[in-house]
């Protein structure tokens, strides 16, 4: 089988700040913004990889969902503890200073951590967690 990623689902809270996190601290591009029943779904990628896409969408949308599984899936999205992404780059201290500059919220810098990555991290607007680590 070769099977490649497409696309993978983040949460959002607020669709405004998301989109300027990933659009304008990240650089990604927007490729799709789609909005239905007052909700909001925008797709984003890394310029240049139109075949990897990361979907924003809002928490616990779905019929399955109750109102106290959205509630604890907001909560857990506020202590960054029910999404995350990882991201590489080929220059890590570059895209640490980078984002340092764009008043992004530093939850770690660049650290060689025990599993023999080094890597950082920071939280978008919803609180979701992302890990930026240094390409091989």
């Amino acid at each position: 089988m070769n099977l490649t990623i497409h696309s993978t689902f983040i949460n959002h809270l607020d669709p405004e700040a998301s989109l300027a996190f990933y659009k304008d601290k990240l650089g990604f591009e927007v490729r799709k913004d789609v909005a239905y029943g007052g909700l909001r779904w925008i797709t984003v990628g890394p310029a240049g990889q139109p075949e990897t896409s990361i979907v924003l969408a809002p928490p616990g949308v779905g019929p399955g969902v109750t109102d106290e599984e959205r509630r604890v899936i907001t909560e857990m999205m506020a202590k960054g503890t029910y999404g995350m992404l990882l991201l590489a780059t080929k220059n890590l201290d570059e895209a640490f200073d980078r984002l340092q500059g764009r008043d992004v919220e530093i939850v770690q810098e660049p650290t060689m951590q025990p599993y023999g990555v080094r890597d950082f991290a920071v939280r978008d607007p919803a609180g979701n967690m992302v890990r930026i680590q240094q390409a091989a």
